[in-house]
């Protein structure tokens, strides 16, 4: 059994491969949240299909990688009232910060922006906080 971490380190260097290729390429900061949210809006324009592209890819890639490594154990909670929650209020945290952690935490802590490190500490915080009255005060998760 291999330990979780490693998959969290491919993961993340995954993520920033896709960030450095995309900022390199497009000369655009890579967040999911903005490219989902010119898809919803209807902004997206002329990056519609490099959009969806890219969606493609963060979707299909690890299911043509399932058969290769195999499952792997997550913590992810089966509560189905908890799991819209969560999505619900991620997707409120990443409009109001005007960006995710793939855009703010690993684009923008990697240019040194001002922006994504406060914006990362909120989210570090925000998750914190989520554990501690989900977990440990309601016993949902």
């Amino acid at each position: 059994m291999q330990p979780d971490w490693i998959w969290g380190l491919i993961g993340g260097l995954l993520i920033g491969t896709g960030g450095a290729v995309y900022l390199l390429f497009n000369g655009r900061i890579m967040g999911a949240s903005g490219i989902i949210g010119a898809l919803v809006d209807g902004s997206a324009g002329d990056t519609k299909w490099e959009r969806l592209s890219f969606l493609a890819g963060v979707i299909l890639l690890p299911i043509l990688l399932l058969p290769v490594f195999g499952g792997v154990d997550t913590h992810i909670t089966a509560n189905i009232p908890v799991l819209v929650a969560a999505g619900l209020l991620v997707g409120l945290g990443t409009r109001l910060a005007n960006g995710c952690t793939s855009g703010h935490g690993v684009c923008g802590m990697s240019r040194l922006s001002l922006r994504g490190f406060v914006a990362t500490c909120c989210y570090i915080l925000a998750g914190g906080v989520g554990v501690v009255i989900f977990r440990h005060l309601l016993g949902v998760i």
